[in-house]
């Protein structure tokens, strides 16, 4: 019998981990969770390569050979992520064959500093996709509006990409529009639509984490809305969500859809990120649990996954309670709240986080050469 994990996908809803590691798919860990959960792909980014290099002692073998050898840190870096994501997607071969490259991938970040950088973002994703030489990889490309020309080049050049960072519905409607504009590119240059994919990933977590205490200090000093933001705190993420996915259906249900998916096209998938809840408030499987719904994926952190196998009921509900959600988001607005103000601060705050991260990487693998020189 289906464990919870694996019986997600009976409502047509694809789980992939937020998480890579060496020893985590040396071990047989990674390949464990493809058979008993039936795990469908593998998220990274730099904050998740940060934890695994620098809390781990998986890397201390290769960090001290190439140390030696006087490779920088950024090369070091780039050398043993690129390993371990074709290593990770090696395990999926089979589920990219079996979903005719509906899944199946591993997807890695380009340089958190090129997030506001076209040519950059571009010139790195052609360099990662080369370099991996794996059909079933997905290049990260922030969907900043720098990002959204990136977003529609790398498409029409038959490149696989995870949009990530999207905390907006504006923002999202535009990265739809990328995507369809990249592939009409790709069909008037005679080329093929259906051997591309893309991901669209919503970030969740973070919206509540933003928004909750402005409604608790809404609710602080002024009682008349006290009632109406204690029933706001955290359902906007969710809400959020939902409004999203009816964005999808409306974009990839258009005929000018249609005509691209006689072609062989495939509907960019929206994915839903940042699902571990931040609140020990809330139930720790509430962003899998109200959001599974079909042609969807979820991209979990590993302690998410591990819960969702303990407790969590699978069912669709992703399209239940959409009119409660527009109210939600409705209510949202009249209390003064603006939700695009709050994407564009959440974009900016996420760029700076995922750089920070990378920079405090490279100055840990710095240091591990200079003790190797030493």
């Amino acid at each position: 019998m289906k464990n919870s994990v694996a019986r997600i996908s009976d409502f047509g809803q694809s789980i992939w981990l937020d998480y890579i590691r060496r020893k985590f798919i040396s071990s047989g860990e990674l390949k464990k969770l493809i058979d008993e959960d039936g795990l469908k792909g593998v998220t990274s980014n730099p904050a998740i390569f940060e934890e695994a290099i620098v809390k781990s002692n998986d890397y201390n073998e290769t960090l001290v050979t190439m140390a030696k050898l006087g490779i920088s840190a950024n090369d070091i870096f780039w050398s043993i992520a690129i390993e371990d994501v074709q290593n990770a997607a090696r395990l999926f071969t089979e589920v990219y064959k079996k979903s005719n490259g509906l899944d199946g991938y591993v997807s890695l970040e380009v340089s958190p500093d090129l997030a506001l950088n076209t040519e950059g973002t571009i010139a790195e994703a052609h360099s990662l996709w080369k370099v991996v030489g794996r059909k079933n990889v997905m290049i990260k490309v922030p969907g900043t509006n720098q990002g959204l020309p990136a977003i529609e080049q790398l498409i029409s050049e038959g490149i696989n990409v995870n949009v990530t960072l999207l905390f907006g519905l504006d923002r999202y409607r535009e990265v739809t529009e990328a995507y369809v504009d990249g592939l009409e590119k790709r069909a008037r240059n005679g080329e093929s639509v259906h051997d591309v994919t893309s991901v669209a990933s919503f970030f969740l977590s973070r919206i509540d984490t933003l928004i909750d205490p402005m409604l608790e200090e809404l609710a602080k000093n002024n009682d008349e809305k006290r009632e109406l933001t204690g029933k706001l705190v955290g359902k906007v993420a969710v809400a959020c969500a939902r409004e999203a996915y009816q964005i999808y259906k409306n974009v990839f249900g258009s005929e000018r859809f249609k005509r691209l998916e006689a072609k062989g096209a495939k509907p960019q998938r929206l994915l839903w990120a940042s699902t571990g809840t931040k609140n020990k408030a809330y139930r720790d499987v509430m962003y899998v649990e109200e959001l599974i719904g079909f042609n969807t994926v979820n991209t979990v952190p590993i302690q998410t996954l591990d819960a969702y196998r303990d407790h969590g009921k699978p069912a669709a509900r992703l399209e239940q309670n959409i009119e409660e959600s527009k109210l939600v988001l409705q209510e949202l607005k009249e209390l003064g709240i603006d939700l695009k103000l709050v994407s564009e601060k959440l974009e900016d705050e996420g760029i700076q986080k995922f750089v920070q991260s990378f920079e405090h990487l490279l100055q840990v693998i710095d240091q591990k050469r200079l003790e190797v020189v030493s």
